[in-house]
């Protein structure tokens, strides 16, 4: 058995699943049985960048990595792909809906992927979006992929690849779709009311990206393209305020679900605020 699990993330531009990735597997710094470093390549994700990045990782020797980022059809991420397909490395690509047009791509290659329907396309027109608006628009988005699981079944997911590398054994790598029931599973709500809010937010999320990508790619008239970026948004802050509401009702049943980890990576899973986590 190894004494731990040397994980790459690589982070190739961003969606709302790539800021906090790495602190979900070791939220309290704590871990032993994991070694995580991460390389990004900034705000850009060309060819140039994502040769870059993915020539530091694959220096690193990691037992796993973790390609997230948009637009992955694109010649960066693709090149980054067969990079690390080339070098023999398990690899999980992260990312949103429109990686789902080059998943056998993907799959040639050998590798995995968690594709988020949720994690949409932040409305990118310079008539609308500054510094401000973007972090905005990403808290929103965290606390939507938060509190509807789907940040949660990651986890689950990369947990499982780490346990099986522990134990010597090579791992079943993720071909999923995260859909809206399959988040919402993860989130494990108790409160009916606060599952059905939540599985609203997760649809309406993924209503987002139709907008954004309409008025980013496709309209060319900025009169008309910047009131449908200004609608995406306020849909995406909208859902994010009914996540609240959601785990805000958890909260007063006391039926908030916490799983931690523990040093060893094993989860621990606990309902009561005042009650210790056991282990699952």
């Amino acid at each position: 058995m190894s004494q731990f699990v040397k994980v790459g993330i690589l982070k190739a531009g961003c969606i709302g699943t790539l800021p906090l990735l790495e602190f979900l597997l070791d939220e309290r710094a704590e871990r032993t049985d994991i070694d995580v470093r991460v390389i990004g390549s900034g705000a850009k994700l060309g060819l140039d960048q994502c040769r870059e990045i993915t020539n530091l990782m694959i220096q690193q020797k990691p037992d796993l990595a973790i390609l997230i980022g948009p637009a992955q059809a694109s010649p960066g991420p693709a090149e980054a792909r067969r990079m690390l397909a080339d070098a023999g490395i398990p690899t999980v690509v992260i990312s949103d809906g429109p990686t789902r047009k080059i998943c056998k791509e993907i799959e040639d290659l050998g590798l995995g992927y968690i594709i988020v329907d949720a994690d949409s396309m932040i409305g990118a027109r310079r008539e609308f979006l500054d510094p401000t608006e973007m972090a905005i628009y990403n808290s929103d988005v965290t606390r939507v992929l938060a509190v509807t699981g789907t940040l949660n079944f990651i986890l689950k997911e990369t947990d499982k690849i780490i346990e099986s590398l522990k134990g010597g054994v090579k791992p079943n790598l993720p071909r999923v779709t995260i859909d809206k029931e399959k988040a919402i599973e993860a989130a494990g709500f108790t409160n009916p009311y606060a599952r059905a809010k939540a599985l609203a937010a997760y649809e309406i999320s993924t209503q987002v990206s139709k907008i954004n990508n309409e008025a980013c790619f496709k309209i060319t008239e900025w009169e008309v393209y910047v009131p449908l970026v200004t609608a995406g948004h306020e849909m995406m802050r909208t859902v994010a305020k009914m996540c609240e509401e959601a785990r805000e009702m958890e909260k007063s049943g006391d039926t908030v679900l916490r799983e931690p980890h523990f040093k060893d990576g094993s989860r621990g899973k606990k309902r009561a605020l005042i009650e210790k986590p056991k282990r699952t």
